[in-house]
């Protein structure tokens, strides 16, 4: 679900984060004493460290964070109002801002029972490699093919392993939160049925009754007014949170987008 992102730019006489971004910046050469022996003559490699690119209410979001977020794009199936030509690291930041908030929420509210199990986890594991397309092209059910998809993607079991651990806990949380006390209404099942089902088949052609799809809109219309729920609970997030982003080049991750659903 890509939301609008207000995001506060530090202005350039901002010093915030500066100290950290600069020790971050350093090459190791600059920190260590040039070699006295005969190896002086041996050029020296400078090595970048990691650099911090945004600040999430004091927690730190790196380029390595960023660059694997890239990476793990790929196990995501292609949702509505997501074209993955269109990936750039700026909307591959915004998403990692948006979890970074929800995470932080989460450990504020100390909701443990949102913490996925390991079965959990290895459920949602050999789902992906049975349903995702390109898994399918990769033979991911295979254990051959599964490890050769991570070397062609660039990732590690660990990383997905993780990864599918903060998305499913990420819905635990949404489902504990928002979804409790959430009331559909037969009335509201009827319309959803005579207003938006039944006009998607052809005149002549048979549709299913009420009766049958109800249990169905009924998990829409929940669906539908979690999302929305959600949405508002994560803007205002954004809102009363503290967000910098220290690269330029990243500066699009600040710039608001339309809402198209999903999970961060």
């Amino acid at each position: 679900m890509t939301t609008r992102l207000p995001i506060r730019i530090p202005a350039p006489r901002s010093l915030r984060a500066l100290p950290l971004l600069l020790a971050c910046l350093v090459p190791l050469a600059a920190q260590s004493p040039a070699p006295q022996s005969s190896a002086a003559s041996t050029p020296v490699v400078p090595v970048v460290l990691d650099r911090v690119v945004a600040v999430v209410n004091n927690q730190s979001i790196l380029q390595s964070d960023l660059d694997e977020e890239m990476r793990l794009s790929v196990l995501e199936p292609n949702l509505p109002g997501r074209d993955r030509s269109t990936e750039t690291p700026a909307s591959a930041l915004r998403r990692l801002i948006s979890r970074a908030l929800i995470h932080q929420q989460i450990r504020q509210e100390d909701a443990q029972a949102a913490e996925p199990n390991s079965k959990d986890v290895d459920a949602r594991l050999a789902e992906l490699r049975h349903q995702l397309p390109a898994c399918l092209r990769a033979d991911c059910t295979s254990d051959a093919g599964w490890q050769a998809f991570l070397a062609a993607h660039g990732l590690t079991e660990s990383a997905v392993q993780i990864y599918l651990r903060s998305r499913l806990e990420i819905l635990n949380f949404i489902e504990l939160r928002f979804r409790q006390g959430i009331q559909i209404s037969h009335r509201e099942i009827a319309d959803y049925y005579q207003g938006t089902l039944l006009p998607q088949y052809l005149v002549g052609e048979p549709a299913p009754p009420l009766t049958q799809v109800e249990p169905r809109i009924e998990e829409i219309l929940l669906q539908q007014k979690v999302n929305a729920l959600f949405s508002g609970w994560l803007d205002n997030l954004r809102q009363q949170g503290e967000v910098e982003v220290l690269v330029p080049a990243l500066e699009a991750a600040a710039r608001p987008r339309t809402s198209t659903g999903g999970t961060p």
